[in-house]
């Protein structure tokens, strides 16, 4: 897999919960540490995405907003 984003975290699907429309992706990335997404219930069918798979979060973002209080 070749990808111009430089942010590509690799890890384990812990869960899948399918919506009507949208479904969201629980990767955990290491012990404790998890990143979310929400894809299109058609692509996440389509990929086979389930429980215990490898996979990686790919970011490609122009900003990373900050705020502290």
């Amino acid at each position: 897999m070749k990808l111009s984003a430089r942010n590509v975290l690799k890890g384990r699907i812990t869960k899948v919960n399918h919506g009507a429309v949208e479904s969201e992706i629980v990767i955990e990335l290491s012990p404790g540490v998890e990143i979310v997404s929400t894809i299109t219930k058609a692509s996440a069918e389509g990929m086979k995405l389930k429980p215990g798979d490898t996979a990686h979060a790919i970011i490609k973002a122009s900003n990373v907003i900050i705020g502290v209080d």
